[in-house]
């Protein structure tokens, strides 16, 4: 479904396809928790899954990594995209022999999944998480769980009149480097967390990236304030334990986009590969060849897009100050042409500092670990180091153990429900409205969610 300049257009596709549980609190260590969980089963039988998005995201982390190393616990029943040449490679790239539709509807119909994945492009998220649930599924989605306030509002009435539940994937919560920070914090070492600051960096390598891709439209991912940063605000909310009360930002595009030198409308297509530092041959991968280029027949869809196309309409810099209900207060940035990857932290306490530096590409050090660096208002310093590990610092694995092995414990509140995905976009949200209107923006004029001092742990 990564899809844009379509043949076929998305409200032609939606055609073919055809008391809130939220207010009672529910620790995810419970067995109260376990049994509304939207991918645990409490006998033998396996899940049957289902996955509507067979973009690189779909048919790797949520297609052919599960079937690899959870075959034991779940069955993919059904496979859905409205491009039938991703879908075909999409199945074969997975290894999986069910069979593929592009009638969403006749998928959930026919096979009748316990859970649903999605992995479409992020404006479509609410659409299939909403149907999904009214056919009858639990949700497993990626994030960004939907782009903006009127379509999480579609989810929340959604899970409330379904009694469904929808699971967002935020995998950076188990990272055992950030998961160890939440323990820190928890542990009283730095005393009561008062301020944070949070700079994230994106490379000229994966942060062009997302300017290639159909997320350069705001309609299409929410822009960057959505669809990346809200990994990092639900990081923000799981730390700090307490919902965001206000968003004030600033933002603008100054790099990629109508500010390049010259421009194409792919790497491809191209007079200028020589002269362009961006310049990128998707013909060389081979994967993202027969998945993309293979089948742009079918909807026009161009993974190798110019990164200074002049639709690009979304930001490459951006900062916030977001205030939290229980008074912690964040400066957070973001940039998207940075000479590496990676972020700083710095968690301001009563009682002493943490501090992270975690550089992603292009490392100053051969050492094998990230390092978190406890300093004390009167003590020394104590420095804990923690093992690299792969897909996205060893969060992916540990994710999906947690969702596919029944029974799996949760001892870090890491299990991210619809208020939790609500919550991290809507951070984004009230950023982008910000900079629109110039004014703060409060999280509990954009939905029904009412902030808490204390997070509320519940399905939403």
């Amino acid at each position: 479904m990564q899809k844009e300049n379509n043949t076929m257009s998305r409200r032609q596709f939606l055609a073919v396809s055809g008391a809130i549980a939220g207010s009672t609190i529910i620790d995810p260590k419970s067995q109260a928790y376990a049994a509304t969980s939207p991918t645990l089963k409490t006998n033998n039988a396996k899940q049957k899954i289902a996955l509507v998005g067979t973009g690189i995201r779909g048919i790797s982390t949520w297609g052919r990594d599960v079937i690899r190393d959870y075959s034991d616990h779940v069955d993919f029943v059904g496979l859905c995209d409205n491009n039938p040449g991703r879908l075909e490679m999409g199945k074969n790239y997975i290894g999986a022999s069910c069979p593929t539709y592009a009638d969403f509807d006749a998928m959930m119909k026919e096979t009748k999944p316990d859970s649903l994945i999605v992995t479409t492009v992020d404006n479509t998220h609410d659409y299939f998480i909403k149907r999904g649930m009214e056919l009858g599924a639990n949700i497993i989605c990626e994030k960004p769980m939907a782009i903006d306030e009127t379509k999480i509002q579609t989810i929340i009435d959604a899970e409330k009149r379904t009694g469904k539940s929808c699971r967002v994937t935020f995998n950076y919560r188990y990272s055992p480097h950030r998961a160890k920070m939440w323990e820190i914090l928890r542990s009283g070492e730095i005393g009561d967390l008062t301020s944070i600051d949070f700079h994230w960096y994106l490379d000229t390598s994966h942060g062009a990236s997302y300017f290639r891709r159909w997320h350069r439209l705001v309609e299409k991912g929410g822009s960057l304030w959505v669809h990346k940063a809200s990994h990092h605000f639900d990081l923000l909310n799981w730390w700090i334990e307490s919902d965001p009360e206000s968003v004030y930002a600033l933002g603008d595009l100054e790099f990629y986009g109508k500010n390049g030198p010259f421009r194409a409308e792919n790497c491809r297509n191209c007079p200028h590969t020589k002269q362009c530092d961006f310049y990128w041959d998707i013909m060389k991968n081979d994967t993202y060849k027969k998945l993309y280029v293979d089948n742009e027949k079918y909807d026009g869809y161009l993974r190798d897009g110019c990164v200074f196309r002049n639709d690009v309409n979304i930001f490459d810099k951006m900062a916030a100050t977001i205030k939290y209900m229980n008074g912690v207060q964040v400066s957070y940035s973001l940039t998207a042409y940075s000479p590496y990857e990676g972020y700083r932290i710095a968690f301001n306490g009563t009682k002493g500092r943490m501090d992270a530096w975690v550089q992603e590409s292009n490392p100053t050090t051969d050492g094998n670990y990230d390092e978190i660096v406890v300093a004390k208002n009167f003590g020394k310093r104590q420095y804990i180091q923690i093992p690299h590990a792969s897909g996205h610092g060893g969060g992916d694995k540990l994710l999906r153990d947690q969702i596919f092995i029944p029974n799996t414990a949760d001892p870090l509140k890491q299990t991210a429900g619809v208020r939790d995905g609500s919550l991290a976009c809507l951070v984004g949200i009230a950023a982008r409205k910000s900079i629109a209107s110039k004014e703060p923006v409060m999280i509990k004029d954009l939905t029904t969610i009412v902030p808490q001092t204390e997070k509320v742990y519940s399905r939403i």
